[in-house]
């Protein structure tokens, strides 16, 4: 249950052929929807960037620009693709429905049961783009392309140091955080790695990750068995949040000092029932 990079991998003819003119020419100019941002940390939760469209072949030539003569907010914005189903709210990504004539050039390792693979994500990113820290519930394979990526990866224990806002982190510069407005995060344990074309990630459910692109790149996520995007909370899970919500409105009804010592009880009891003695 840890990351390990693999390296070796027979991923099929896609890292030798898929260069930004085939790209282009392959899919050619089906409309794509991407993030655009004019600064290089995207943040999810703030939405520090905006949606456009753009056919396919056009999309890749901008990605690969450092300066743009056409382009949405300004010469050096950044550009992201996460492919999506027909209904992205419904269905799943599967680069073999959305990019078919690429998926032909792709061997996915087969790590887990035919039944068990769930999805497969298609990313192109531009020189520079750093994705916000976040966590996925399933497991999941980065098979990185073409390109360079360096990899932030945190334990799931590490959660109470990571200040959640639902499945990412408010902590958008891990390189350099803001210790005064995020003081635990310097208990946060922190991994690395780099990958290269042709190397794949293995990031077990629940560990989160933070993506900067290097360079131009294109990678493919795959992940086991849910929802469109493979990072919804188990049903169990969103259900005990709700109760534990509720639990603590109605603590608010006692003065502070009794809240603060049932408020404590409750912790340890948590402790107690569900957290794992073997975590090491």
């Amino acid at each position: 249950r840890k990351p390990v990079v693999l390296k070796g991998m027979e991923l099929g003819t896609c890292t030798n052929k898929w260069t930004v003119d085939y790209l282009s020419q392959a899919e050619g100019s089906k409309e794509v929807k991407i993030h655009v941002s004019t600064v290089p940390q995207m943040d999810f939760l703030s939405k520090n960037f905006v949606y456009r469209t753009l056919p396919f072949d056009v999309f890749v030539q901008r990605a690969a620009e450092v300066k743009h003569k056409e382009y949405f907010l300004s010469e050096d914005e950044k550009y992201y693709l996460r492919s999506v189903g027909e209904d992205a709210r419904k269905d799943i990504a599967d680069i073999r429905k959305q990019f078919p004539i690429l998926a032909e050039d792709v061997k996915i390792p087969e790590y887990f049961e035919k039944e068990q693979f769930f999805s497969s994500v298609f990313r192109i990113s531009s020189a520079g783009l750093q994705l916000w820290t976040h966590y996925d519930v399933m497991d999941n394979f980065l098979i990185q392309v073409t390109g360079k990526k360096r990899v932030v990866l945190f334990s799931p224990r590490d959660a109470p140091y990571l200040y959640l806002s639902g499945t990412k982190s408010e902590v958008l510069d891990v390189d350099n955080p803001d210790l005064e407005k995020y003081p635990l995060f310097v208990k946060a344990k922190r991994y690395q790695c780099f990958l290269e074309a042709g190397d794949v990630l293995f990031i077990p459910a629940l560990w989160f990750h933070n993506v900067i692109s290097a360079e131009f790149g294109v990678a493919l996520n795959s992940y086991d068995k849910s929802d469109t995007y493979g990072n919804k909370d188990p049903t169990a899970a969103s259900r005990a949040i709700q109760i534990l919500d509720r639990a603590l409105k109605t603590l608010e009804e006692l003065p502070e000092e009794y809240r603060d010592f049932y408020a404590r009880r409750m912790v340890l009891r948590i402790q107690e029932k569900a957290y794992r003695n073997d975590y090491g």
